[in-house]
């Protein structure tokens, strides 16, 4: 990725459906597969890309630390790299959020006063649907094995198909929360994760106290 998008203080404006969005991880997981990571996008879909590459990182990284052969000293890189790209995911899961009620604001968005809020932010969604996209591609690769048995492969294709059903359900359930939150009938909020254990102030284990 060549490291995370530059932060010019511009915040993009929310563009495309959230088809839009979802066919992006989709089609980022395939191309970083074969070729460099790169984010050729703008705009919103450039935060969007930007979001989904830190779990492409944290999905492999995960894969290394489960690795049995891999020696202690490797683990414990590994571990570092995981909580700082967690942090850096969950860092931009916020700024999505951000973008998205700039805006609301941009947009004169009137919300209704009894306007509920939902119980996960659109951030929180596209980044779920990020990982959606992770699983669908590798258990897509595992139906291709070819020393594979009939077994696995029938395990396998069970999970995809449910996959694909829960990948259709949240970007639906996504589009109508993003359509009420613009139509001003659910109110819209960014909520701060405050992770603890990277913050030294916060973690003694950092600290060393």
């Amino acid at each position: 990725m060549g490291g995370p998008v530059e932060d010019s203080g511009r915040i993009p404006k929310v563009t495309g459906s959230v088809q839009d969005w979802t066919q992006l991880q989709i089609d980022c997981v395939r191309r970083w597969h074969d070729e460099p990571m790169a984010n050729p996008y703008s705009g919103w879909l450039r935060w969007v890309c930007q979001q989904h590459a830190f779990n492409f990182e944290l999905w492999h990284e995960e894969d290394v630390a489960r690795n049995p052969n891999v020696t202690d000293a490797r683990i414990a890189e590994v571990k570092r790299s995981i909580d700082r790209l967690n942090q850096q995911r969950n860092d931009w899961i916020e700024k999505l959020d951000d973008a998205i009620a700039e805006s609301i604001q941009q947009s004169s968005v009137v919300v209704a006063e009894d306007a509920p809020i939902n119980t996960e932010t659109p951030g929180s969604a596209i980044d779920r649907l990020s990982i959606m996209s992770l699983r669908l591609f590798h258990y897509a690769e595992q139906l291709q094995r070819q020393d594979a048995d009939a077994e696995h492969r029938s395990k396998v294709e069970a999970r995809w198909l449910l996959c694909q059903v829960q990948h259709a359900d949240l970007s639906a359930s996504l589009q109508t929360l993003v359509d009420d939150i613009f139509a001003g009938r659910k109110r819209h909020k960014t909520y701060r994760q405050m992770k603890m254990y990277n913050d030294p102030s916060l973690n003694p284990e950092m600290s060393g106290s």
